[in-house]
């Protein structure tokens, strides 16, 4: 490693301004109006952050939880009911993104928070929300969470929950099922709520909810010789020694599980800035004797303040609530964008964007240390308070946007380098906050029903930091040409990329071509011909590139959806690196940014296109419409001579 980082970084500068266009070009006035928009929304201390809209069950699970701790107000449960109704759709049920289909346990959790606010049963709303969920199985048909949310009331019965032991918080981490066998997110959600289910309280809600319930028969256990079967017999042996825990090893357990839970919240008061494991720990701890007034409590409480979005609608105020947010990320997309559009390094808005960058390195260890404890620290992670898990995904962006900025920051690109580098799996890629976090059989536990629960290689990640470290002059280096070979294996048979962190195989797509011709393969190269054409076949007839989150689950979906600005972008990048952005397909996509362009700069995008687990929780990223649709613009123009000295400001 050492001979590896004593590579000189090649020299990084923003795309050049060149003769060419007039301010009357349409495509460089869209560029323009946008620039000038993003350049408008920088916080003055150098920041950018865009709201993250997930779905109803972050807006019910809060007033459930605070119904849980005896804190609920009748003003918040009235603004988020406001809200929740407002979300609903024709037939009566919750959706997990815009368009989406109704979902079963977002309904039910929905149903139960109105319920909280007074709506009655029999309204017309709440009437056609309890038939969906009838039709559709009942409360015996939700995912595991919700029944989880069901028994902390009284309408489930904990014995019928899978177990979930804190004697896991005791396992050594090289003994199957440990703790760390699970990704970041799900490790922090798995502890508190073994505290949770080891206890077993029950608090009243004030309602039945019979009216949500069919007669269902009792379910085969899984064939003994499968997995499942295996996996079920454990949890059925767990279940018993549930039964029974009473003594020093239960006693030792919670104590070890509630230590472990403290030294991981976060700045500012969340546990790794997400809701799942913020909420179950804050019960968790309350349950073993912590007051609300505890300062961790009263740290947690008040974090979620932070995380709740307040807005004037026709019907009143409402609030909402963000499960994640995204600042080091968004800033460090928003530099690229701006660098792409013509900003030179050394502009007053990068150099403020850099060195507030700077401030957020993360010099401490985290989890990932774990199963690297000899990889220096160094990177960066996704919010403003979340140094326990630093992340190679925001890393790779954030090097390569503080190249673009003139801020002087050798060193903490130096430390970030080793990181990533430290962080390769064994395979080649790179997963987003682990090194070989890949142990599958985890997820076929009963109690993980959530989504996904470990952290594998992904090839949108992969792509990033391939593109960053060969930005760095590692593009010969064996790490580098590793990460390659692990790309180039994990295309898709269509041509196209899946992708993990974005909707789907655009956003796959659109990571990795541009990684790809940046560490030195040919836009010649069959792989890069296939995505080529994949992008060409899936260009939607109005210009548009889109693509439904029903991809994950349905194949039929995968490339088809209504064109986004997010999605267009992507395809463009692709196609920019590839060599062909002055394609015709480059140029009607290119198009298709002006036409639907706002007045104001921005794009609309009600459509998701961030993915938080494959198939179960979507994100829409409210940057997402406004960085991409930039870069990808000013890349195209620049290559084709149509930006201006006036582009820079």
């Amino acid at each position: 490693m050492t001979e590896l980082l004593s590579s000189k970084p090649k020299p990084t500068t923003s795309p050049t301004t060149t003769a060419g266009g007039t301010a009357s070009d349409p495509a460089w006035a869209a560029l323009r109006r946008a620039r000038d928009h993003l350049l408008g929304l920088q916080d003055d201390a150098g920041w950018w952050k865009g709201n993250l809209a997930t779905n109803v069950t972050m807006d019910a699970e809060d007033l459930l939880l605070r119904q849980f701790l005896g804190i609920r107000t009748a003003e918040q449960t009235a603004e988020s009911a406001r809200w929740i109704r407002s979300q609903q759709r024709p037939d009566g049920s919750w959706a997990t993104f815009h368009g989406g289909p109704g979902d079963l346990s977002t309904t039910i959790e929905a149903y139960l928070a109105l319920r909280l606010a007074g709506d009655t049963p029999d309204a017309p709303h709440l009437a056609a929300a309890a038939r969906f969920v009838r039709a559709r199985g009942g409360l015996a048909a939700s995912r595991v969470f919700t029944r989880f949310w069901l028994a902390l009331f009284g309408h489930w019965p904990w014995s019928q929950l899978p177990a979930v032991p804190p004697e896991l918080v005791l396992l050594p981490h090289w003994m199957p099922f440990n703790v760390y066998d699970f990704a970041c997110w799900a490790r922090q959600t798995i502890v508190p709520l073994s505290i949770v289910r080891a206890l077993r309280p029950v608090r009243e809600l004030g309602f039945g909810v019979d009216e949500l319930c069919v007669p269902t028969a009792a379910s085969r256990p899984p064939r003994l010789r499968s997995r499942a079967g295996v996996l079920h017999r454990l949890d059925r042996v767990a279940s018993g020694y549930e039964r029974i825990a009473r003594g020093p090893v239960r006693r030792h357990a919670l104590r070890r599980a509630a230590e472990w839970i403290v030294a991981r919240q976060e700045a500012d008061g969340s546990w790794g800035g997400i809701q799942p494991p913020w909420v179950y720990s804050l019960m968790a701890l309350h349950l073993l004797g912590y007051p609300l007034d505890h300062p961790v409590l009263r740290a947690g409480l008040d974090g979620l303040e932070r995380f709740t979005v307040r807005e004037q609608t026709e019907d009143g105020p409402v609030r909402w609530l963000e499960a994640c947010q995204s600042p080091v990320w968004d800033t460090a997309l928003a530099v690229t964008a701006l660098s792409d559009a013509g900003l030179p390094a050394g502009h007053a808005a990068l150099e403020r964007a850099g060195n507030w960058l700077l401030k957020e390195e993360i010099r401490v260890r985290g989890d990932w240390a774990i199963r690297r404890p000899k990889t220096p620290v160094g990177g960066w992670a996704f919010e403003f308070e979340n140094d326990g898990y630093a992340d190679t995904d925001d890393t790779a962006e954030v090097i390569m946007a503080l190249r673009r900025t003139g801020v002087p920051a050798e060193a903490a690109v130096l430390r970030g380098t080793r990181w990533l580098l430290g962080m390769q799996c064994r395979d080649g890629g790179w997963g987003a906050f682990d090194a070989d976090n890949t142990r599958a059989i985890v997820g076929d536990l009963p109690f993980c029903d959530f989504g996904e629960v470990t952290d594998p290689p992904s090839a949108d990640v992969t792509a990033h930091i391939v593109e960053a470290l060969a930005a760095e002059n590692f593009a010969g280096t064996a790490p580098v040409r590793r990460g390659v070979h692990w790309l180039l294996r994990a295309q898709e048979p269509d041509g196209s990329w899946f992708g993990r962190w974005g909707a789907n195989h655009v956003y796959g797509t659109g990571a990795v071509v541009p990684a790809l011709v940046a560490a030195g393969v040919k836009p010649g190269h069959p792989a890069i011909r296939a995505a080529v054409d994949w992008l060409h076949a899936h260009q939607n007839p109005d210009g548009g590139w889109g693509e439904d989150m029903r991809s994950y689950r349905d194949p039929s979906w995968i490339g088809r959806g209504e064109s986004t600005a997010s999605q267009t972008a992507w395809a463009l990048l692709a196609l920019h690196a590839a060599g062909h952005g002055a394609g015709e397909p480059a140029q009607r996509g290119v198009r298709w940014l002006v036409d639907t362009q706002r007045p104001d700069g921005g794009w609309d995008e009600p459509h998701y296109t961030g993915t938080g687990f494959p198939g179960d929780f979507y994100i829409n990223y409210g940057m997402y419409r406004l960085v991409f649709p930039i870069s990808a613009l000013g890349r195209i123009l620049n290559a084709r001579g149509g930006l201006t000295a006036e582009v820079v400001p």
